[in-house]
């Protein structure tokens, strides 16, 4: 009997996770952490509310976390200055330096898993999984 696709991806990404987050492990981080950081790099001035929708986790989880990160001086929040009650976090300069380090950890658990694949297997895997991403993120596959 042959696994799945589905099964095949979902054990794979479990993996992956589990890869990453023992080489992060030596920075003092986490994958969920990370994510975290990744996502205010990329969309700096977030608020914590949408940040634990994208990232799929109780807004309680990331509350938490965000705390952690705030208090080592990587994360800070400011008020929203349209709603009184939210907050948007920012990165602080403390995380530049961190961020190659993440980069280069992430850049070594990809060779890892894709060790023994040619960049023409890579490219058509990432284009492949990438459609796969597109299709289960359509609104109907969404609310079904």
């Amino acid at each position: 009997m042959t696994d799945s696709v589905g099964f095949l991806l979902n054990d794979t990404a479990r993996l992956y996770r589990r890869t990453l987050d023992g080489m992060l492990r030596d920075l003092g981080m986490t994958s969920l952490q990370w994510r975290t950081v990744a996502r205010l790099k990329r969309e700096p001035g977030m608020r914590q509310s949408e940040l634990a929708d994208l990232l799929e986790v109780e807004p309680i989880t990331l509350s938490r976390m965000i705390d952690r990160l705030a208090d080592s001086g990587m994360v800070c929040r400011k008020p929203d200055p349209n709603d009184r009650r939210a907050w948007n976090l920012y990165l602080t300069d403390k995380t530049d330096g961190l961020i190659r380090q993440l980069e280069v950890e992430a850049r070594r658990v990809e060779d890892l898993a894709f060790a023994g694949l040619s960049e023409d297997e890579r490219q058509m895997l990432a284009g492949l999984v990438e459609r796969v991403r597109a299709n289960l993120s359509r609104k109907e596959a969404v609310d079904a």
